[in-house]
């Protein structure tokens, strides 16, 4: 059952990327690791579960940055 939303919110995310709303593509992809999560606790897959935890602290954190603007002044800078 987990893994059946998992597999849908990918697929919602997945829409949203491309629809261009990254914001809500980068949410829904937050919600899906919690179900990685989730999924990986109950096959006490312990060290996965730490990678995914890892990654959706870096993807909160590339949300914040987004979200501030941060990022925008940065690409635009690079160019």
């Amino acid at each position: 059952m987990i893994s059946m939303m998992g597999g849908m919110l990918l697929i919602i995310g997945a829409f949203f990327t491309f629809k261009g709303q990254i914001f809500k593509a980068v949410l829904t992809y937050f919600f899906t690791d919690i179900a990685w999560v989730m999924i990986g606790l109950n096959n006490e897959d312990y060290f996965g579960v730490i990678f995914i935890i890892i990654g959706m602290l870096l993807g909160l954190l590339a949300y914040f940055k987004m979200n501030s603007g941060i990022m925008e002044k940065e690409l635009k800078h690079k160019e």
